[in-house]
């Protein structure tokens, strides 16, 4: 059996959604639909987590999957960093030291991409938005540019506080990563 460690936020958690709607559970229903191989995807975020907090609780992360490696880990966090305006130089920090510590242990990361609220200005989007693809680049990890691609700003997709996913949401995210992990899976 395939395992994944979905590491992150209340985007990954699940905040506001009920059981069966959060990204961990329709995600594993959509590979139980699209893959011919068992997975399991196993649900490590923490909501209001920073990346600062993720980094300080990666090993928690990592301890429901044998010897602490799975076949891949889906790393989404920073979303917290930004709506708090933390320095984005720690974010990257964090971020890249998170996906050191995986490509040390040979696990594979998708590094799941945030934006910076448009509110904190262009210049800390500047510094913001490479984060993720600058770490990808240097450990040759899959990226995926923004997590909530085609669902954030659109109220429709999310609950009324705007920022996290409704169930209709979190299945635009999965169908469209979804092939993503599928393929990683694969290789």
């Amino acid at each position: 059996m395939l395992e994944i460690v979905a590491f992150g936020d209340s985007l990954t958690a699940g905040y506001g959604l009920a059981p069966g709607e959060g990204f961990t559970d329709q995600l594993q229903a959509w590979l139980d639909d699209n893959m011919t191989r068992g997975v399991r995807v196993i649900n490590a975020g923490v909501s209001g987590d920073t990346s600062s907090g993720g980094r300080a609780r990666l090993d928690w992360g990592l301890a429901p999957v044998k010897d602490g490696k799975p076949d891949l880990v889906i790393l989404e966090l920073g979303a917290n960093d930004g709506l708090r305006g933390i320095d984005p130089t720690i974010t990257a920090e964090n971020i890249d030291a998170m996906v050191k510590e995986l490509a040390e242990r040979e696990v594979t990361v998708l590094i799941a991409g945030m934006m910076a609220p448009p509110n904190l200005g262009g210049e800390y989007a500047r510094v913001f938005n490479p984060i993720y693809k600058e770490a990808a680049e240097k450990y040759d990890m899959p990226l995926y540019p923004f997590f909530l691609d085609g669902v954030a700003a659109d109220a429709s997709l999310n609950q009324s506080d705007g920022m996290h996913p409704n169930a209709e949401g979190v299945k635009i995210v999965v169908d469209k990563i979804g092939p993503v992990v599928k393929k990683l899976l694969a290789e």
